[in-house]
């Protein structure tokens, strides 16, 4: 059985949930709390979603991710999302020096690689991005795992061992990617296939039903069911919806190293209900301080009735 660890997909959500769908009243204390420290009290680990975005990445130092280190405890660990300029701008395109501007990435997010608090780094392929590109895919990859070694190699790291890899997962967002070659391609690079629980609408069944890893680490995202508005993000799951995956997540725990689930519907703090309520169904007893922040998340919102 593999390591498990449940958290949420961001964490600096500084408003109330009436004003913007933030966290403060349903899970921060007040505006004064410290966001990152106190998130760190219930979860293991988070995944960090505003590297994606330019316009905040483009600001941040090796300092930002030091400082996320020194906020959280032993044990602690960041997933990191590819910025979209990598992704989403330049496709993964070699041609066009993705890989360069990957090492950059690199780069920024050392300080928590040198913590150990460094867990997967999210490739998300945009939802226009299909399998007609799947060239793209192979060429980024195979540059990768070269430069991934040659990295190790150069701060002296043993290249014999592989705890210490970089751990990477991809998420496809495009139904042409249901075929058997992407698979065998993140199986052969050790990648995980992120596995998502998405709006129907989005036509990614394919990756929820599926159990098979293809990595010794595995990754789970859950975006929500919601159909319109913020349908990726603004939804609170019902124990009946998350029940089946129980089930899905003791088979992928015995074919991994380590699992980890972040809840992405994060509008308004459902992810910090849903998270709790799946450490529990999971079989993982709340501690008296987790059990009373959930049930007042859960009578916050349903205050709100949102």
């Amino acid at each position: 059985m593999g390591r498990l660890t449940i958290g949420c997909s961001g964490w600096n959500y500084g408003s109330l949930p009436e004003e913007d769908g933030g966290w403060i009243g349903v899970f921060y204390p007040d505006k004064e709390t410290k966001r990152l420290r106190h998130y760190s009290e219930f979860f293991d680990t988070a995944e960090m979603d505003a590297s994606f975005y330019e316009r905040f990445y483009n600001s941040m130092t090796k300092g930002t991710f030091i400082g996320m280190s020194k906020a959280t405890p032993v044990g602690f660990q960041f997933s990191v999302k590819v910025p979209e300029t990598i992704t989403h701008k330049k496709r993964l395109d070699v041609k066009k020096n993705a890989l360069k501007d990957f090492e950059a990435f690199l780069e920024k997010i050392s300080p928590l690689r040198n913590t150990n608090k460094l867990g997967a780094m999210l490739i998300q392929l945009p939802p226009s991005f299909t399998v007609g590109e799947f060239k793209n895919v192979e060429s980024f990859l195979d540059e990768l795992s070269v430069f991934s070694s040659e990295h190790r190699e150069s701060l002296h790291e043993d290249k014999s061992s592989t705890s210490d890899d970089y751990q990477y997962a991809l998420e496809f967002r495009h139904p042409s990617w249901k075929t058997e070659g992407p698979w065998e391609l993140l199986s052969h690079y050790n990648i995980a296939s992120v596995i998502t629980d998405s709006p129907k609408k989005e036509n990614l069944e394919f990756l929820s039903e599926t159990t098979v890893t293809t990595a010794d680490h595995s990754f789970v995202r859950f975006h929500g069911r919601n159909t319109k508005g913020h349908y990726w993000y603004d939804y609170l799951y019902s124990k009946e919806e998350l029940e089946p995956w129980v089930e899905k997540i003791d088979k992928i725990k015995e074919q991994t190293k380590v699992l980890r689930i972040y809840f992405n519907n994060h509008y308004g703090g459902k992810a910090v209900i849903n998270a709790l309520e799946f450490k529990e169904m999971l079989g993982i007893k709340l501690t008296e301080k987790e059990a009373n922040t959930l049930e007042n998340a859960k009578s916050y919102l349903g205050k709100l009735n949102v």
